[in-house]
């Protein structure tokens, strides 16, 4: 397999956990919104959690950012995942804002 195919494999395969990973957090939103905490709100916080973990491992980059490395030497921020740039960018930033407010909001409902 060329590089080129290499690199478009690990964007579809980052894409699709990034578009997991969103879910997820929107479910913790909704959650926390509508007053419907379960089981299967702490299995996504704790999903959520985990790929933090994973994130401050490997020094805030997502493994499949390091294994795209190998293929691209693009000074892009969406090189690794078909994303628009701006959203490459900032994805932390945002997503980790709504997953707090998310959070807070599920943690007011429980206590």
């Amino acid at each position: 397999m060329d590089e080129a195919r290499k690199l478009h494999t690990i964007k579809l395969v980052h894409t699709a956990i990034w578009v997991f990973f969103v879910t997820v957090i929107f479910y913790v939103l909704y959650c926390g919104i509508v007053d419907n905490v379960n089981i299967l709100t702490w299995i996504a916080v704790g999903l959520v959690l985990a790929e933090g973990i994973v994130l401050l491992v490997f020094k805030m980059f997502c493994p499949l950012t390091l294994l795209a490395r190998r293929y691209s030497d693009s000074e892009k921020d969406n090189f690794d995942i078909y994303l628009p740039n701006w959203l490459a960018k900032y994805n932390k930033q945002i997503f980790t804002t709504i997953f707090v407010i998310g959070l807070l909001l599920v943690l007011y409902r429980v206590i």
